[in-house]
C-alpha cells in the first residue's frame, strides 16, 4: 500500500485517480526498494520545500521492476528508486525509463554515476571494501581485489552467495577491467580460499570476521559504518574488531556501486519526478545520506563528514555504473562455473 506523506488523506481509490488525470497533480508516486526509515525525511523535506506530495509504495527491486512492467501504461509510478546499478539495469533493458535532460542532475552527478543517455542517476554511493580480523593481522599480499584469489589465503575467506547482486556487481566489474578469464580465474581463486560455504549478508559476514570464524571478507561501507554508530554495544564491538582495506589505491581505485533512480516511461507526473530527483542532489538531501544511512554522496564536494568512522578520503573506480548491469548475465555464468554457490 501506498504510504502518504504531510498529512495527505488516504483515499479508497488511490493512487488510481492519477491514471487518467489530464493534468500533473502537485504529486509524485515512487516506488522504492530503499527500506531505510531515515528517507522518510526526504520526502517531508521535498514536500515542505515544493507542495508536492510524495505517495510511496515499497518493496523488493526486483518485485517493484515486475510490478512496473504488469502495469504497463496504467501504471501511476512515476520514479523507481532502487539499490545497485545492475537492478537499474534490469529496469533498464525491460524498457521501463525514459530519458531526462537536466542541467542539475547532468551538473551535479558525475558521468561514471549516470546512465549515458539519462536514463538513470546515481545519487548515493557505497564501496565494496576488504575487512580483516585485527586481532589477527593484517593480512600480507592483500592489497587489491585480485589477491584475494591469492593461495596465501586459502582457508580464510569468508563470501556472501554468488546471487548476492553486490558480488555480481564486483564480477562484472572485473570483466570489464581484465576480461573474462582472468575474472573467472579469480572467482576460482576465491572459492578455493573460502573458510565456509558462502552464506549469511554482509552484517553476519562482519561478525564471522570479528569472531575469528574467518580472517578476511568483502562488505559494503555502509555496513560496517551502520555497525560503528549502532546504540547495540555487541555491534559496535564486532565491527570495532576488524580492520578495512580500500583496494586497489594504486590502480584503478576501489569499486563503488550506487543508490539511483529513473524517470518511468509512462509516468504521470513527470515533471515533478525530476524535480524529485534534482532535490536528491541538494547537499542537504546528500549529507542525509551519509548521516541516517553511512552512504557516500554521489555529489562531488558535499560530503561534510566520513560515513564511516575512521576513514577518509579514497581513490574510487570511476569506470561508468551501465557496465555493472552489462556485465551481469556473464558475471552469473561465471560464478557458476567456479562453482561459487
Amino acid at each position: 500500500m501506498f504510504r502518504f506523506f504531510a498529512a495527505a488523506l488516504v483515499l479508497a481509490s488511490g493512487i488510481a485517480a492519477v491514471v487518467g488525470a489530464k493534468a500533473e497533480t502537485q504529486e509524485v508516486n515512487i516506488y522504492s526498494a530503499r527500506h531505510y526509515d531515515t528517507d522518510l525525511k526526504l520526502y517531508d523535506r521535498f514536500t515542505e520545500e515544493t507542495g508536492i506530495r510524495v505517495n510511496l509504495i515499497e518493496g523488493g527491486s526486483d518485485e517493484l521492476i515486475a510490478r512496473i512492467e504488469r502495469e504497463g501504461k496504467q501504471s501511476p509510478a512515476d520514479i523507481l528508486v532502487t539499490v545497485d546499478a545492475g537492478r537499474l539495469w534490469r529496469a533498464e533493458e525491460k524498457g521501463l525509463f525514459s530519458p531526462v535532460k537536466s542541467e542539475v542532475l547532468e551538473t551535479r552527478i558525475p558521468a561514471h554515476l549516470r546512465h549515458p543517455d539519462g536514463l538513470w542517476f546515481g545519487l548515493s554511493k557505497r564501496a565494496r571494501i576488504i575487512i580483516y580480523n585485527k586481532a589477527m593481522g593484517r593480512p600480507e599480499k592483500l592489497e587489491t581485489y585480485d589477491d584475494l584469489a591469492d593461495p596465501s589465503h586459502k582457508g580464510e575467506i569468508c563470501m556472501r552467495s554468488s546471487s548476492n547482486i553486490y558480488n555480481i556487481s564486483l564480477l562484472a566489474s572485473l570483466i570489464e577491467h581484465e576480461g573474462q578469464k582472468t575474472a573467472e580465474n579469480w572467482a576460482k581463486g576465491v572459492v578455493a580460499n573460502l573458510a565456509r560455504p558462502p552464506q549469511g549478508n554482509d552484517t553476519s559476514n562482519i561478525e564471522a570476521v570479528a569472531a575469528g570464524e574467518c580472517r578476511i571478507s568483502l562488505v559494503n561501507t555502509y555496513y560496517v559504518g551502520r555497525m560503528l554508530g549502532s546504540d547495540k554495544a555487541e555491534d559496535v564491538a564486532a565491527a570495532e574488531k576488524v580492520g578495512l582495506i580500500f583496494p586497489n589505491q594504486d590502480d584503478r581505485g576501489t569499486h563503488v556501486n550506487i543508490s539511483g533512480a529513473g524517470v518511468l516511461k509512462y509516468a504521470p507526473n513527470r515533471e515533478n519526478a525530476i524535480k524529485f530527483m534534482e532535490f536528491l542532489t541538494s547537499d542537504w538531501a546528500q549529507n542525509l545520506f551519509t548521516e541516517s544511512n553511512h552512504e557516500y554522496t554521489a555529489v562531488p564536494g558535499a560530503m561534510k563528514t566520513s560515513p564511516v568512522k575512521g576513514t577518509g578520503s579514497f581513490k574510487e573506480d570511476e569506470i561508468n555504473a551501465s557496465a555493472l548491469g552489462e556485465n551481469q548475465a556473464e558475471a552469473v555464468r561465471i560464478f557458476d562455473r567456479a562453482g561459487w554457490q
